[in-house]
């Protein structure tokens, strides 16, 4: 570990620094937020037309606050020995963190310098939006880079105490299709924060998914995640429940007063019901786990697509 401590700030090879800035920008994760925003946009043309202008400066600041967690949540989980701890057995492309730091692919300052550039290009994004086109999406923006800061820097360290799921849950369901909604129609209403609910729900289960690789890693770190508190087993029934749970959401939308199309959604219980499955066996067996874990994220990803096609329809 000493080794390791000591070589994150020895030159890095050109080619290694745009390798750790792609593990930064995590396309496959990313599109959790950009499915969230497809959402909120598609809930916009359902009652007008798009701003393309404001949709791309509200795609550009979203993306560069999610590069800006990421980023930042390396320095802290590699000091905290979160990411060192996790062994080559239990690696996986969904978990781990992005591994800039323990795989030599960016130096600490070269990983604290793209954080706060991030951050910067993502606030400016949200302060231009919130002074020449939707004044209240300023607090929304204030709570998303919060809770991206926070997830794993102190003194609130969210995803050390348990509280990282809520946290994403809010920020990548209703948070973020709210938002992009407000900057397109200029008001928001309880109808729309209930229509990214079932979003916070799925993304959360792929959270808590992701983080059953962790768990040896977590536990010994002192990240106390919420699998670490349950333990595995237990873990992946509570699992099932969210999953569950964020489909029966789906089916609760025209209730609210949603095109009854929306329940196109579901179409995502079916990769979802593959996830609880494989989880449930083998919730020790990272290489068992990898494809539950793709089949969580298919399943978030099919559910904001089958939404979004139920308000076009």
């Amino acid at each position: 570990m000493a080794l390791n401590v000591a070589n994150i700030s020895t030159p890095i090879r050109t080619e290694n620094f745009w390798k750790g800035f792609w593990r930064l920008a995590d396309p496959k994760i990313s599109m959790a937020s950009l499915a969230a925003m497809f959402l909120g946009a598609s809930a916009a043309v359902y009652l007008g037309p798009v701003h393309w202008g404001w949709l791309a400066l509200t795609v550009l600041g979203i993306l560069a606050i999610e590069v800006a967690k990421n980023a930042s949540g390396e320095v802290f989980d590699f000091d905290s020995g979160t990411d060192l701890a996790v062994t080559e057995a239990n690696r996986s492309p969904f978990s781990g963190g992005k591994r800039v730091l323990v795989d030599r692919l960016l130096t600490r300052q070269q990983t604290v310098a793209l954080s706060t550039m991030a951050y910067i290009l993502g606030a400016s994004a949200g302060f231009a939006i919130a002074a020449w086109r939707a004044p209240a999406v300023l607090w929304i923006g204030i709570f998303g880079v919060l809770c991206a800061y926070q997830y794993h820097a102190p003194p609130l360290k969210l995803s050390y105490r348990g509280f990282g799921e809520l946290a994403v849950g809010l920020c990548y369901g209703p948070l973020i299709t709210a938002g992009t909604y407000l900057v397109q129609r200029g008001t928001l209403s309880w109808k729309v924060l209930l229509l990214g609910a079932p979003l916070g729900l799925l993304i959360a289960g792929f959270l808590w998914i992701n983080e059953f690789p962790d768990y040896e890693a977590d536990r010994v770190s002192g990240k106390r995640t919420l699998i670490v508190r349950f333990g595995p087993r237990r873990a992946s029934r509570m699992f099932a429940a969210i999953e569950l749970a964020g489909f029966m959401g789906v089916a609760l939308l025209p209730l609210v007063g949603w095109p009854v199309f929306t329940v196109l959604g579901f179409v995502g219980i079916i990769p979802a019901g593959r996830a609880i499955v494989r989880l449930m066996n083998s919730p020790e067996n990272t290489e068992a786990i990898i494809p539950a874990q793709a089949d969580t994220l298919k399943a978030f990803l099919l559910c904001a697509v089958g939404q979004s096609a139920g308000l076009w329809l």
